[in-house]
């Protein structure tokens, strides 16, 4: 069997299914992972949605800012933007089984065989591995249950910048969330700046990328998000891997074997 992590696909359907023949990839036989953001912004974010699900035995997803915004919209919470292509998900007759499998998913992926890890965002030096699971399981059982629906009015915001162990309900949870799906830049302390979304030169006085900072740990985080780094890492002291090529900018999408690190791309068939 062999491990394919694909970044970001924003909708990128035509591109997935190119890439998944381009690498071979036979369900049953090989597995997947993919960084997240499945939808939003690229063309076809249903069909993607759907090919997706119905990869979903021979997938591990993680959750993305983009897909949170789906479900915000789809419940009630959230309203669409000029440049959101969801509209499909949203009238389509299987938006429900879709929806319900979606909020479902992990903000964290782990295998202890390969020693490495995938969230959409990254990690910061200040959780170690132990604190990250916790976490990660912390968001997820609530997006996963019932409460689901009391949570997200709560869900987005700025504030506060920077988790500490000591925050508690909302707060605890939206501090979570946003590190897991939205950080870029922080500072020496973690708190994580939201207004910066470019390449390096964009980063704030006193912030560096998060893979800037060192960790106590080696094992390998592997992200997306950040699609201004087209798949690269620079100034990285934490074993990372990039993989958010910006295919739906008009750049390319990325796959990369786990076992042999070897990396493949099919370039964007559309430019903004």
């Amino acid at each position: 069997m062999t491990t394919w992590v694909i970044g970001d696909l924003h909708g990128c359907c035509h591109e997935f299914d190119e890439l998944l023949e381009t690498i071979d990839f036979v369900p049953g036989r090989d597995h997947l992972w993919i960084t997240g953001d499945l939808v939003n912004r690229g063309p076809q974010s249903l069909e993607t949605l759907r090919r997706v699900y119905e990869l979903r035995e021979h997938a591990s997803v993680v959750l993305g800012n983009h897909d949170l915004h789906l479900l915000a919209v789809a419940f009630g919470h959230g309203r669409l933007k000029p440049s959101d292509t969801l509209m499909d998900i949203l009238e389509a007759p299987d938006r429900e089984t879709l929806l319900e499998w979606l909020r479902c998913q992990p903000l964290m992926v782990e295998s202890l065989t390969h020693q490495c890890v995938m969230t959409h965002a990254g990690l910061p030096p200040q959780w170690s591995l132990e604190r990250a699971r916790q976490y990660a399981r912390e968001g997820e059982e609530m997006l996963s249950s019932r409460q689901f629906l009391e949570f997200l009015p709560h869900m987005y915001g700025n504030e506060p910048a920077r988790f500490e162990p000591a925050l508690r309900g909302n707060d605890r949870l939206r501090a979570i969330i946003n590190v897991f799906t939205r950080m870029r830049f922080i500072d020496e302390h973690g708190t994580l700046d939201f207004s910066a979304k470019e390449g390096l030169d964009s980063a704030p006085e006193g912030f560096s990328p998060w893979f800037c900072f060192e960790r106590g740990d080696t094992r390998r985080l592997i992200f997306g998000h950040w699609a201004a780094l087209e798949g690269r890492a620079p100034g990285a002291r934490a074993n990372v891997r990039s993989l958010d090529g910006g295919c739906v900018w008009g750049g390319v999408l990325m796959a990369m074997n786990l076992e042999t690190d070897q990396v493949v791309t099919v370039e964007a068939r559309s430019r903004p």
